[in-house]
């Protein structure tokens, strides 16, 4: 029997309780007096613990700005990592969500890895329980099972394969190629993506991501009427709909080297709204408009940020370093097993 598990009703409704309690969490606005002077003790914090931030593309410009100026690393989850691994710090803080910090762990388990918020889920992680998809992976053994870096740990120690979107079409093309039949998970969109481009046998677990899912196709084609010259830049965690209308699929970094190196002024952007800080640094003379999510009855044009990612800020960083909380580990064992599934990428990326 090939049918996924679907996601139940119930773990549906508890995804949309932890976005509704990140949602909730107050942000005391800071004056530009008080940025400047909490920056500067968290970076002396940095340097009295032998710590460097590494923040990923979505999480508030104040947390990248501070990762660049502190010689820490503004990335996608997998550089996150690899600039944890190979710098010279013996603890790497993580602005970003649960699964990163687990990334940081399984390359660096000899360093102090802490979370800016350990309260930062990601709803393809949540999706996607370790012991559910492990008796799905063992219900067909015959298959290669390949997770996207949107997983836990123990996710990643069951599979032969971590991908993240910069390079899972390359991997699922080398497994089809191959004659290998595939367990994809846990992002649907993405997984429907390379399948479709690929041609392989996949097996795709029924996750999405709860901001790129929102995207909407009827309201994208309307801006693009608006805004004809202006190229449309996607993340393949999209609806399938959405990607169709798209001039580049790509990763975070994929996205941001398209606004650079295209010669458009203009470019329509469906991916998480912390994106824009990057890429208007990376593109100054460049605008970028926020591809829509509204819908019928929608409250907002544009809707497209992660409540887990925006629970990162500058107060919780400095909480972090003072009290010393929110550390990541993990069980040896699993640990080992997803460094193999990793390390098997990374080398792949190399070749």
């Amino acid at each position: 029997m090939n049918n996924v598990p679907p996601l139940t009703a119930a773990k549906r409704t508890n995804i949309q309780a932890l976005v509704a309690r990140a949602w909730a969490v107050e942000h005391p606005a800071l004056t530009m007096a008080e940025t400047a002077a909490l920056k500067a003790t968290i970076k002396r914090q940095l340097h009295e613990q032998n710590a460097v931030l590494v923040a990923h593309y979505y999480v508030d410009g104040a947390l990248q700005d501070l990762a660049d100026e502190s010689g820490g690393c503004v990335s996608d989850s997998l550089e996150m990592a690899r600039f944890g691994y190979h710098h010279e710090a013996s603890s790497v803080i993580v602005a970003g969500v649960r699964f990163m910090g687990e990334t940081a762990k399984i390359l660096s388990p000899q360093k102090r890895i802490l979370m800016v918020e350990s309260q930062a889920e990601c709803s393809l992680d949540l999706a996607c329980p370790a012991d559910e998809f492990a008796t799905f992976c063992d219900a067909h053994p015959e298959r290669t099972v390949v997770v996207y870096a949107n997983t836990s740990a123990a996710v990643k120690a069951r599979a032969d394969w971590v991908v993240t979107s910069s390079i899972a079409l390359k991997v699922i093309q080398h497994l089809h190629e191959k004659g290998k039949k595939i367990i994809w998970a846990p992002d649907k969109y993405l997984g429907d993506y390379v399948q479709r481009i690929s041609g392989a046998d996949m097996l795709l677990w029924q996750a999405s991501c709860v901001v790129h899912e929102q995207f909407k196709s009827a309201a994208l084609r309307g801006l693009m009427k608006q805004k004809p010259a202006a190229k449309v830049l996607v993340h393949p965690e999209s609806p399938p709909e959405v990607i169709a209308l798209a001039d580049v699929v790509g990763s975070t970094s994929q996205i941001i080297a398209a606004a650079k190196n295209l010669d458009a002024t203009e470019f329509i952007v469906a991916t998480e709204s912390g994106i824009f800080h990057k890429m208007k640094q990376a593109a100054p003379n460049k605008k970028f408009l926020e591809a829509p999510t509204a819908g019928k009855g929608a409250t907002c044009e544009s809707c497209e940020m992660c409540p887990w990612m925006k629970m990162n800020d500058l107060q919780r960083l400095n909480n972090v370093l003072s009290v010393g909380n929110n550390e990541i580990n993990i069980a040896p064992a699993i640990r080992e097993q997803a460094a193999r599934s990793i390390r098997r990428m990374v080398e792949f990326g190399r070749g």
